[in-house]
């Protein structure tokens, strides 16, 4: 079996990331290195800290990271985009230009022997009022139509400051640490759902920027991916099993 890759969180053009050029090229490095070998790439959300696509237009920018994107599948590697929190509103330019496979809810497939649960994993468990109520208005339709009337000068603007205002306050906070299995939403969230589905092998998800690797039972295992801002963190299922691994260039050979 090929091996097949796991990754979320890059928020790449966070106007909060000094380094994002860097950050976006080690990305596309890393994309580079697995093109060869990879059976299929999942992006479990938030790749782009903000991505709004009107009718004729898209963000600027990014050219590298979608040349990428669009090789690997060329190839005749599946990539399979999951929307998060940060890119909800991506809708045909991933399918069309890049040859990307859009997932806009979590989704079970089999992979190998083995049942997986993906998805970003905002709104999952999360008790949270105000992000429920920001969740629902970005996914509500109405909404996006009146944003699509913005013009895109001034739409995106709004969006990239929004996006940057959420990122440096979540940089005055204290780093996201792992709350516990009685506390942890994503946990919370993956157990409940174990009871109606016994039959998944693995839980993957993103957004919450901590690295976990977590038995909830003797079949079953979840895992969050970490990041690729500060963690540069991956997962990978082939012959050996699931794995998280971080990807140090010059020392890690994916």
């Amino acid at each position: 079996m090929k091996p097949i890759y796991f990754l979320s969180d890059a928020h790449l053009g966070s106007r909060a990331i000094k380094h994002g050029r860097t950050q976006e090229r080690r990305l596309v490095r890393f994309l580079d290195s697995i093109k060869e070998k990879a059976g299929a790439v999942y992006l479990l959300g938030d790749i782009f800290d903000f991505w709004y696509e009107y009718k004729l237009a898209v963000p600027k920018g990014y050219t590298r990271i979608l040349g990428k994107l669009s090789e690997l599948t060329d190839l005749g590697v599946e990539v399979h985009y999951f929307t998060g929190n940060h890119d909800i509103w991506a809708y045909e330019y991933f399918e069309r230009e890049c040859g990307c496979i859009i997932h806009h809810r979590p989704a079970t497939v089999e992979l190998g022997d083995k049942v997986f649960y993906l998805a970003h994993g905002d709104g999952l468990g999360d008790p949270n009022r105000t992000f429920k109520f920001l969740r629902w208005l970005f996914h509500n339709r109405t909404a996006q139509v009146v944003f699509s009337a913005i013009h895109p000068r001034w739409g995106l603007e709004l969006g990239l400051e929004w996006a940057k205002h959420s990122r440096l306050k979540h940089n005055k906070e204290e780093d996201p640490t792992y709350l516990g299995e009685d506390r942890e939403p994503l946990v919370l969230f993956a157990k409940d759902y174990l009871k109606s589905h016994p039959n998944v092998n693995f839980f993957i998800f993103g957004h919450r920027h901590i690295e976990l690797d977590l038995a909830l039972s003797h079949d079953t295992r979840m895992l969050i991916l970490g990041d690729w801002i500060t963690h540069f963190t991956y997962a990978i299922f082939d012959d050996q099993g699931l794995r998280i691994d971080n990807y140090l260039e010059g020392e890690t050979e994916p």
